[in-house]
């Protein structure tokens, strides 16, 4: 009988755009939510952030799989 459980090989390449990560209060997964603009994000930050069983953590804007800052 084969084994019935995923196995995840390499880590996750994240789409353009803005994420925020949603978890349970004291829990240890969390969800990755993308928005497309910074707007978006803050909104469903805000909608998350409003659950007290929930802790909301903005992880910005990401290009390529990679967190993006702008350089001024």
């Amino acid at each position: 009988m084969k084994n019935s459980e995923r196995y995840w090989a390499r880590p996750l390449k994240l789409k353009n755009g803005f994420y925020i990560e949603v978890r349970n209060k004291g829990g240890k997964n969390a969800m990755k939510i993308r928005s497309e603009n910074k707007k978006e994000m803050e909104d469903a930050a805000a909608l998350y952030g409003s659950y007290k069983d929930k802790d909301v953590i903005i992880l910005g804007e990401y290009k390529a799989g990679i967190p993006f800052t702008e350089v001024s």
